[in-house]
C-alpha cells in the first residue's frame, strides 16, 4: 500500500512590506513637491522687511538680468509684453500681476514695465524676498 502524501503547492504575495513601500514612496513626493518652486526662471529678488502672500490667482511677469521677459514661463519680447498680458488678463478676470525683477537692474527697466500696468489700468505688485 502506498502512502500518498498532500504536497498542494499556495501561492502567496507577501504584502507586508509594501505598505512600507508605499509610504517612503508617499513621504518622497511630498518633500519633493515641497520643494519644486513654480518658477524656474531664478533672480535675486530686491529684500524687504515684511512680505505678504497672496492666494489670488496671479499671472507671473519675470524679467532677467539680461532684459528677457517671461509671463508664466513663456518668453515674450517687450514690443508684445503688452498683448501677451492683456490676452492672459481677458481670459481671467480680477487677477494680479506679479512682476518679479531683479534687484540690481535699472530703476527705467522697472519703471517701463509698470507703466504697461498703469496705461491699461492693471494690478501689478513686486515681489520681494525677505530679509
Amino acid at each position: 500500500m502506498s502512502i500518498k502524501r498532500k504536497r498542494r503547492f499556495h501561492a502567496e504575495v507577501a504584502t507586508s512590506s509594501l505598505s512600507d513601500i508605499m509610504f517612503f514612496l508617499l513621504l518622497f513626493f511630498l518633500i519633493i513637491s515641497t520643494l519644486a518652486n513654480p518658477n524656474v526662471i531664478k533672480m535675486t529678488l530686491p529684500k524687504a522687511k515684511s512680505n505678504e502672500k497672496t492666494n489670488k490667482q496671479y499671472i507671473s511677469l519675470s524679467v532677467t538680468e539680461d532684459k528677457k521677459f517671461y509671463i508664466d514661463k513663456q518668453e515674450v519680447s517687450f514690443e508684445e509684453l503688452e498683448t501677451a498680458l492683456m490676452s492672459k488678463m481677458n481670459a481671467e478676470k480680477d487677477q494680479t500681476v506679479i512682476v518679479r525683477i531683479p534687484f540690481n537692474l535699472q530703476v527705467q527697466d522697472l519703471v517701463d514695465v509698470l507703466q504697461i500696468g498703469v496705461k491699461n489700468n492693471l494690478k501689478f505688485v513686486i515681489a520681494t524676498s525677505p530679509k
